[in-house]
């Protein structure tokens, strides 16, 4: 942006605050119809509609700018998506009622961008740009934000985290190409300045980069490495936790080009971005990328899709693999970024599983139905000789589920049928659900008051565990109470799945305990979630080289673990697709999940049925009951019949809601878990 563009901007917003006080202006000569998008979320209705633009308002109404328009009788919101000298429309136009703001907001790239992601979810566009544009604050708008200094160069131009690997990738993206890669990072690695420095190799070129990860925790530390590869001006950081006076400043620091580079969380996913040549994204099997308003977008498929439309390079990253992934690259969408075995094998941490040979067992008989066997002991003594021990419990809290002393039935709260717990070492247990403490607790399938642990929480795993390390630090991070970085002191650092801090040198050992309770969720991608978490976990202990030892605590028999063993999170993602193919399971199908009441969703269905031709293949599973009032179905086709799937589904909902038919029906499209 050039220094004088503000002013023109502040007397844009004069003429436009004038203009509401004088009789209607004539209509504008130059492009007299602007197509508007208006914010109206009824299938039926999702098309933009053309304007007349009054003559006094020519200037401001420009695309991508801010308007109300008259509609069915109420003034609305809009986006200006372009001026045309004449409109397809036989009918009378009536004006613009007037600018809301001239900033153009709504950039054509992510127009398109927005409308194609409607197509690809069964949404309409004004629900995406809900998600695309930030509420808008005047006074934010009106501050003086230059960004008219050149885009300085990067500090550093390294590549080191980047030499375990081939250099196709970056070479292309230094040339201005367009590849697509999945990248499977070594133990160890330093992901955030491995992406700081694709971020700067494309901004060398002159081209934009958007680099996402999952959450605030993650954001933080992608941001210092930007500091030190990019500098302090060489990327906005934007994330919906910023607030939202601070989320559209740098929103406009993006749109305005103050920086090539863009970082953020889900929300950063339609940044607007000059020239980009780069959308990166860190550990995409994480369910924070899943939008939860609709249309339900995932960030990864977000930016697949502008990579694809904007002919730029495209990163999906992580320690793991997703299912999801691994199908880019068997369909040749994206190709393997992926060090030689000789550079895993020297940066993974040797791992076992407790039980998993003859002289553990021999050791100790219970090695494989102990919580904490003795071999689990003996790593941990062992690190904590050298440096601080990981130990990752699937639950948090103290003892978050009881059941029956004598027969193992569930307790139950008598009022309300909740779950009961204790939260502490002493007192009563108490429901999850309404609080209620059960001092007078009685089995009802045998009558014993005894209770004991169906499973244990990582505040009760570290008592259990200061008591059997008298002397060592312990510490948890999980909830309300995150740690970021821990030192390389001996330490016992107890936390919950996602939650584990980075310890500086890394991890001397971890334990990962109750490996059966991942595997048991009842989702269909509990296995691969519950791999995502522990490769995410033992990438943080130190090389096998250095001493690095990693125990689960579990079945030795079982695929998920087994793939920790061998570290081969390629080989488990690609018998993972294999194995939802023959189950017919995203992403080898395509699925939409219909929920709402019986009736309505039965109707949509049968419009659904008339829509799709008997070759699509359509396969209906359900309905079942949700609540009293609502059930879900699933409806799913093969992949190759899935443009048609979504395409059919939003028209049947055109179809109701034109008809104004009873119940509102929600749709979502490949949704992130199914059980």
């Amino acid at each position: 942006m050039t220094s004088h563009e503000p002013e023109q901007l502040t007397l844009l917003r004069k003429t436009v605050r004038k203009s509401r006080t004088k009789e209607p202006a004539e209509i504008t000569e130059s492009l007299p119809v602007a197509r508007i998008a208006v914010d109206v979320s009824l299938p039926h209705l999702d098309r933009p509609f053309d304007y007349l633009v009054p003559e006094d308002l020519a200037a401001a109404a420009q695309p991508g700018a801010r308007v109300k328009v008259r509609f069915a009788g109420k003034d609305l919101d809009g986006f200006v998506l372009e001026r045309r000298a004449e409109s397809d429309h036989d009918g009378k136009l009536v004006r613009i009622r007037k600018v809301v703001s001239p900033e153009a907001v709504l950039t054509p790239e992510i127009a398109d961008l927005c409308r194609a992601v409607a197509d690809r979810y069964a949404g309409v566009f004004a629900d995406v740009t809900r998600l695309a544009v930030p509420p808008r604050h005047a006074k934010v708008e009106g501050e003086p934000l230059r960004c008219d200094q050149p885009a300085r160069p990067p500090v550093s131009t390294s590549r080191s985290e980047w030499s375990p690997y081939p250099s196709g990738f970056l070479d292309a993206v230094a040339r201005a190409e367009a590849p697509r890669a999945v990248w499977t990072a070594v133990p160890g690695a330093d992901w955030a300045i491995a992406f700081a420095q694709a971020a700067a190799v494309c901004a060398a070129s002159g081209r934009g980069a958007l680099l996402l990860v999952p959450d605030a925790r993650d954001l933080a530390r992608l941001a210092e490495a930007c500091k030190e590869v990019l500098g302090e001006s060489g990327f906005v950081s934007l994330s919906a936790d910023l607030g939202p006076t601070a989320r559209y400043r740098a929103f406009l620091a993006a749109l305005r080009g103050c920086a090539r580079v863009v970082i953020g969380t889900r929300a950063a996913a339609f940044a607007p971005i000059a020239n980009l040549g780069l959308v990166a994204l860190w550990d995409d099997g994480d369910d924070s990328y899943a939008e939860p308003r609709a249309p339900y977008p995932h960030a990864r498929e977000v930016l697949l899709l502008r990579a694809f439309r904007q002919k730029c390079a495209a990163l999906i990253g992580g320690y793991a693999r997703s299912a999801e992934a691994a199908a880019l690259i068997e369909s040749g969408f994206a190709h393997e970024l992926i060090a030689d075995r000789k550079a895993i094998r020297a940066a993974a941490p040797s791992v076992h599983i407790a039980g998993e040979s003859d002289i553990d067992l021999a050791r100790d008989p219970s090695a494989r139905a102990a919580r904490l066997p003795s071999r689990a002991f003996e790593i941990a003594r062992y690190g904590l000789k050298t440096g601080p021990v990981l130990v990752q419990v699937p639950r948090a809290g103290y003892l978050p589920s009881l059941v029956c002393q004598t027969c193992r039935a569930p307790s139950r709260c008598a009022t309300c049928g909740g779950a009961l717990r204790r939260t502490g070492g002493s007192g009563p247990a108490s429901c999850s659900v309404c609080g209620r403490p059960a001092a007078d607790h009685r089995c009802p399938e045998c009558g014993d008051t005894r209770m004991r642990a169906a499973v244990i929480g990582a505040r009760r795993t570290a008592e259990e565990l200061g008591r059997a390390f008298p002397g060592v630090l312990v510490r948890t991070s999980g909830g309300d109470n995150m740690l970021d970085v821990v030192s390389g002191e001996p330490a016992l650092i107890v936390t919950t799945p996602g939650a584990e801090p980075v310890a500086e040198g890394g991890y001397a050992a971890a334990l990962l305990l109750d490996t059966w309770l991942m595997l048991a969720r009842p989702d269909l991608r509990a296995p691969e979630e519950a791999v995502r978490r522990w490769f995410n976990a033992a990438a943080l202990v130190r090389p096998a080289g250095a001493g690095g030892m990693v125990i689960l605590v579990g079945d030795p028999s079982a695929l998920q673990l087994q793939a920790i063993v061998r570290w081969s999170p390629e080989g488990y993602a690609t018998r993972e697709v294999e194995d939802r193919r023959s189950a017919r399971l995203a992403p080898a199908a395509k699925l939409a999940e219909v929920t709402g009441p019986s009736d309505s969703v039965a109707d949509l269905i049968t419009h659904l049925r008339a829509l799709l031709a008997p070759s699509a293949g359509l396969e209906v599973l359900g309905p079942v009951d949700v609540d009293d009032e609502t059930v879900r179905a699933i409806v799913r086709t093969p992949r190759a019949h899935g443009t048609a799937l979504v395409r059919a589904l939003k028209e049947a909902q055109a179809t109701r809601t034109t008809k104004k038919s009873p119940g509102s029906v929600r749709i979502q499209v490949d949704p992130p878990s199914f059980g």
